[in-house]
C-alpha cells in the first residue's frame, strides 16, 4: 500500500495508530455507544474512489468494496472473495478466468455482474489519476465477458501475479450506475458489494460503516457497525484512547507511546492489550531526478553511503523499527541485504570520495520533505536525526520541511520535491511489490525511474515463474540496481502494533497478510 500513495494499503511502527470500529453481535450494553467500537488513527484516506488511490485509503476502501480474490486469515495465497472460482486457463500464466458468486448486488441494490467487474478495472485506466493504482494492473491487456458471471483476463505478458493483484482494492469493484468511466466519484455516496456500507463519512474527521446486510463473501463479520476516527495528532489519539473515548489503535502510534504501552502491561495494568503483530512496512527516501543535485548519482551515493539506519532505529524508534538494507523487507523471498553489500558501514571517509571523484567540492544543499500527519509525529523526529547525519558528515547543507499529507501528495505527485520521504506497506506478500510499483512509466511515485532491464527483463521473468522461490533470483539482481542507482534509499522495516481496550477481541485475525486492517474480525469479548 502505496503507501502505495500508495500504498499502505500495514505496519511501520512510527506509523502506527487504528482503524477499526465495530458494534458486538454479542450481548452487550443497552445503547449503541456503549456497543461501539471505536478506532482511531492518523492515516485518513486520500480519496473514497479506489481508481484515485494507490496508499492507505485502501484500508477504507478494503472494508467497503468489494474484489474477486482476498487473503485468508490462514495464507498469503489469495482465495476467491467476489468469484466463486479463479484460475490461470494456460501454462504460461497469461489468461486468467473467473467466475463470479451468483446474485451479488452493491450496497444500493444494484446487481453486480461481470461486466460491472470489468467496468471497474477498465476505468482505472481510463481515468488514470495520479497516485492512482494503474501501475499495479499494469500487466492487464483486455477483459472479456462471455457470460453474466464469467470474466476473462488476458495478460500483456506472463503474470503469476495477478491474481495477487485481484485481491487488493485495486481491483474494488463498483457499481456502473454510481461510477463515472471518465471520472472519479464526487461526494461521499459509494455503492460497492463489501462487508460494510458507508453510512456516513467527514473527510479527516471520521469514516462511520454499518454491516452490509446483503455481502456475499469470505468475510465473517463479527460486528455489526465500525467508526473510524481520524487524527493528526499522535498525543491527540492517544490522549482520548486513555479516556476510553476510542477502542482500538492501530497506525500512528508512536515509539514512545508503543513502549509506554509495552511497560504499563508488564507493571499489570490489564486495561489495555499492546499487541505485536508480523510486519512488511517499510520507510524511505526517494530522490527526484529532475533537479540539479538529486540528479546526480554521485550525490544520492554519498548519502547512501552516510546514513546510520542503526541510529535511526535506536534514537528516534527506540527499537520498535529494524534498520533495513533492501526496498524489499526480511520474510519475504528474494530479500537480501543489497544496500549494505553496495555501501557497507556508514563512512564520511567514502562519501567524500565519491562526491569529489564527481567533481563536487562545496557542500551539497539539498531540501527533504516530510508528511507531517500521515505516519505520527514522529516522522518530525525521523528527518531531524537525517538532517543531523548528513550536515554533521559537513558534506551537506539541508534543510527540512514538513507539510500536511493532503497538501504533500499532491506536489510530490507533481515533482515539487527533490527529496522526500514515503512509507509502503505491500499489495501484496510478494517481493514483486515492494520493487515493480517504483520503476517504469506510471510508477506510484510519479518520479522518473527508468530502469529497462528491471522492468524490461528480471520482472517478467520473474512472473513466468509460479514458484514464487524460484523467482527471487530476478529480484537479487534487481535489487543490486536498485542499490547501485540509490534513486531510493530504503532506511527501516516496521513491525505492526495495535493498541486495544481489554474487552475487545479478534485483534489476531484483523491484519492482513498486506497488514491492512480488517474491521470485521474486532468484536466485544462475551464475558464483557
Amino acid at each position: 500500500m502505496f503507501d502505495r500513495n500508495g500504498p499502505l494499503r500495514i505496519a511501520a511502527i512510527s506509523a502506527i495508530a487504528a482503524l477499526l470500529a465495530g458494534c458486538s453481535l454479542l450481548p452487550g450494553g443497552d445503547s449503541d455507544e456503549e456497543q461501539s467500537i471505536v478506532v482511531g488513527t492518523t492515516s485518513a484516506p486520500s480519496v473514497l474512489d479506489p481508481a484515485g488511490a494507490w496508499d492507505q485509503s485502501w484500508e477504507l476502501f478494503r472494508n467497503v468494496y468489494q474484489t474477486l480474490m482476498h487473503f485468508p486469515n490462514s495464507s498469503s495465497s489469495p482465495e476467491p472473495d467476489a468469484a466463486k472460482s479463479c484460475e490461470f486457463t494456460d501454462k504460461a500464466s497469461k489468461v486468467y478466468r473467473c467466475t463470479l458468486r451468483k446474485d451479488l448486488t452493491f450496497s444500493n441494490g444494484h446487481p453486480l455482474d461481470a461486466k460491472a467487474v470489468k467496468f471497474s478495472l477498465e476505468r482505472v485506466f481510463t481515468i488514470g489519476a495520479d497516485g492512482g493504482p494503474s501501475g499495479l494492473l499494469g500487466s492487464l491487456d483486455r477483459i472479456e465477458t462471455p457470460s453474466k458471471h464469467t470474466i476473462v483476463f488476458h495478460l500483456k505478458k506472463s503474470d503469476a501475479t495477478f491474481e495477487y493483484v485481484l485481491a487488493t482494492p485495486a481491483a474494488s469493484i463498483v457499481d456502473p450506475a454510481v461510477y463515472s468511466e471518465g471520472a472519479l466519484l464526487k461526494g461521499t455516496k459509494i455503492a460497492g458489494s463489501g462487508p460494510y456500507v458507508l453510512e456516513e463519512y467527514k473527510e479527516t474527521k471520521r469514516a462511520v460503516l454499518v454491516a452490509n446486510p446483503e455481502y456475499k463473501g469470505a468475510a465473517d463479520v463479527q460486528n455489526d457497525k465500525v467508526t473510524i476516527r481520524y487524527f493528526q495528532s499522535s498525543a491527540t489519539m492517544v490522549k482520548q484512547f486513555k479516556k476510553g473515548e476510542l477502542d482500538v489503535t492501530f497506525r500512528g502510534l508512536t515509539p514512545k507511546q508503543i513502549s509506554e504501552f509495552r511497560e504499563a502491561g508488564a507493571n499489570g495494568n490489564d486495561e489495555i492489550e499492546l499487541s505485536e503483530l508480523p510486519g512488511k512496512e517499510i520507510r524511505y527516501l526517494v530522490f527526484n531526478p529532475e533537479y540539479e543535485w538529486t540528479g546526480n548519482e554521485a550525490v544520492r551515493r554519498a548519502i547512501a553511503q552516510l546514513i546510520d539506519r542503526k541510529a535511526l532505529a535506536r534514537n528516534v524508534y527506540d527499537r520498535t523499527a529494524d534498520p533495513l538494507y533492501s526496498m524489499v523487507p526480511s520474510g519475504l523471498t528474494g530479500h537480501t541485504n543489497a544496500y549494505f553489500v553496495e555501501y557497507g558501514e556508514p563512512s564520511r571517509g567514502k562519501a567524500e570520495t565519491i562526491l569529489r571523484g564527481a567533481g563536487i567540492t562545496q557542500k551539497v544543499p539539498l531540501t527533504l520533505w516530510y508528511t507531517t500527519d500521515r505516519y505520527g509525529s514522529t516522522m518530525k523526529t525521523e528527518f531531524e536525526e537525517i538532517e543531523r547525519q548528513l550536515e554533521g558528515s559537513g558534506l551537506f547543507d539541508i534543510t527540512v520541511k514538513g507539510k500536511a499529507w493532503k497538501e504533500y501528495s499532491q506536489d510530490y505527485l507533481q515533482g515539487e520535491y527533490p527529496v522526500f520521504g514515503r512509507g509502503w506497506a505491500p499489495d501484496f506478500p510478494d517481493a514483486d511489490n515492494f520493487i515493480s510499483p517504483f520503476v517504469g512509466e506510471n510508477n506510484a511515485l510519479n518520479t522518473p525511474y527508468e530502469a529497462p532491464r528491471i522492468t524490461g527483463e528480471l520482472l517478467p521473468s520473474s512472473r513466468k515463474q509460479d514458484d514464487r522461490g524460484i523467482a527471487s533470483e530476478a529480484f537479487t539482481e534487481a535489487q543490486k540496481i536498485l542499490a547501485e542507482d540509490a534513486r531510493l534509499l530504503p532506511l527501516w522495516q516496521g513491525k505492526v502494533y495495535v493498541a486495544a481496550g481489554k474487552d475487545i477481541a479478534g485483534v489476531e485475525w484483523c491484519i492482513d497478510p498486506s497488514t491492512i486492517m480488517r474491521m470485521w474480525e474486532l468484536h466485544r469479548k462475551a464475558s464483557w
